[in-house]
């Protein structure tokens, strides 16, 4: 981290990092910043106090102190935490000998201890974010009860459930192997497993030991760190650069309303929505990010929002009219998909330029000439509706063929 400042005193923070929650009154000139290398600049105004705070080199959050007042970022769209869980020990056995009034020899009568408490997932389609979690690094289950006398069953310790949204991937974070996958409302899964109640000294009696002095102790729970990654759920995923028309056609086709600015990088965050079709027909469309060339070296937003579009049927790239060479950026975007994940290369692809009322028919007719092969395209406008309704028509014949 570095500190600067400059003649009108205002202070400058930089920190390396690919991915950062930003502050809205600051997105340009984080931009900028961001447009000539890898790192991010933070302007903050005079007699104004800043702070980051970066965790594991993924995310950095900003926090802007002006006065006495507190402003947080504007984005409360978290895809990606790191947490800590432990479930709880098992409840030792009892020893106990049963003792009454004219009961000589009463015997064993030591009861089993109770197991302990699960850690428990649980998927929830009212959830979007993982941001209840997120300062929730350490889950900590409760441990069972012991066996009592009277062979008195010990208390089973409590579960603790924690609910994620539908698209969550739980890895281990040692060995990244992935322990489950939450698609279904109401799925479920024993993240980690409470130890189990050891058995009373009455489980050991027999003819030859009448009388066993011992019992089993409980068992140990399991604990260890967790990724706990989003996946949002979606039919078709946008992809394509920064100021694409990305956001504009989201808003357009649904219900949904992204931000919208002339600048690169307005979106830092996935948007869904859902698009109506004939017959009350729909299906459901996700915005990430724009990607840059070099985005899979950390370059722009990095491609770590690539993970939102591995469970969609379809991609739809999007390429502006105003780009020079249409098919070579495509291309670009091609190549940065295969560096994120070669697989989403299988998945079913469409082409829409855009922008395209800025071009009169001649000039159209020129580009449709010019455009890779081996893909459908479409040439739309978000602004005048052109080629919209021949766009629903082509995703809808896509995903259902």
């Amino acid at each position: 981290m570095q500190r600067t400042s400059d003649a009108n005193t205002e202070s400058i923070v930089k920190i390396k990092t690919k991915d950062i929650i930003l502050e809205q009154q600051i997105q340009e000139d984080i931009r900028a910043a961001m447009k000539a290398k890898d790192t991010v600049a933070l302007a903050a105004t005079r007699g104004a106090q800043s702070r980051i705070a970066v965790r594991g080199g993924e995310c950095g959050n900003i926090i802007i102190f002006v006065g006495k007042r507190k402003v947080m970022a504007d984005s409360n769209f978290i895809d990606y935490v790191k947490i800590f869980c432990a479930s709880g020990h098992g409840g030792a056995g009892s020893t106990h000998l049963h003792r009454a009034k004219y009961v000589p020899k009463g015997g064993p009568d030591g009861g089993d201890g109770g197991r302990g408490g699960h850690i428990i997932l649980r998927a929830n389609p009212q959830l979007w974010t993982l941001i209840h979690l997120k300062y929730r690094k350490h889950v900590r289950a409760e441990d069972g009860g012991k066996g009592g006398a009277a062979l008195a069953h010990g208390k089973n310790g409590g579960d603790i459930v924690l609910e994620v949204p539908l698209g969550t991937v739980v890895k281990d974070a040692e060995s990244g192997e992935k322990r489950a996958e939450l698609l279904e409302a109401g799925e479920e899964c024993i993240l980690c497993r409470g130890g189990r109640g050891g058995l009373g000294n009455n489980n050991f009696k027999s003819a030859t030991n009448q009388t066993p002095r011992y019992a089993q102790p409980g068992g140990e729970g399991e604990e260890g760190w967790f990724i706990l990654e989003l996946k949002v759920l979606a039919d078709v995923g946008l992809v394509g650069f920064p100021n694409a028309g990305k956001s504009t056609l989201l808003a357009t086709l649904t219900a949904a309303k992204p931000k919208i600015a002339s600048y690169a990088f307005t979106t830092l965050e996935p948007n869904l929505g859902i698009v109506n079709y004939y017959d009350d027909r729909s299906f459901v469309m996700a915005d990430i990010p724009g990607i840059i060339e070099g985005a899979h070296e950390g370059k722009g937003l990095g491609i770590r929002f690539l993970r939102h579009i591995e469970r969609n049927a379809v991609l739809l790239f999007m390429v502006s009219a105003e780009e020079e060479d249409i098919p070579a950026a495509y291309r670009t975007l091609l190549g940065e998909l295969a560096e994120f994940n070669p697989e989403l290369l299988d998945k079913d692809r469409v082409l829409a330029v855009t922008k395209c009322d800025l071009l009169d028919e001649e000039a159209r007719k020129k580009l449709v000439r010019r455009l890779p092969k081996g893909i459908p395209h479409v040439l739309i406008s978000s602004f005048s509706q052109l080629g919209l309704k021949e766009l629903k028509d082509l995703l809808w014949k896509t995903l259902n063929r």
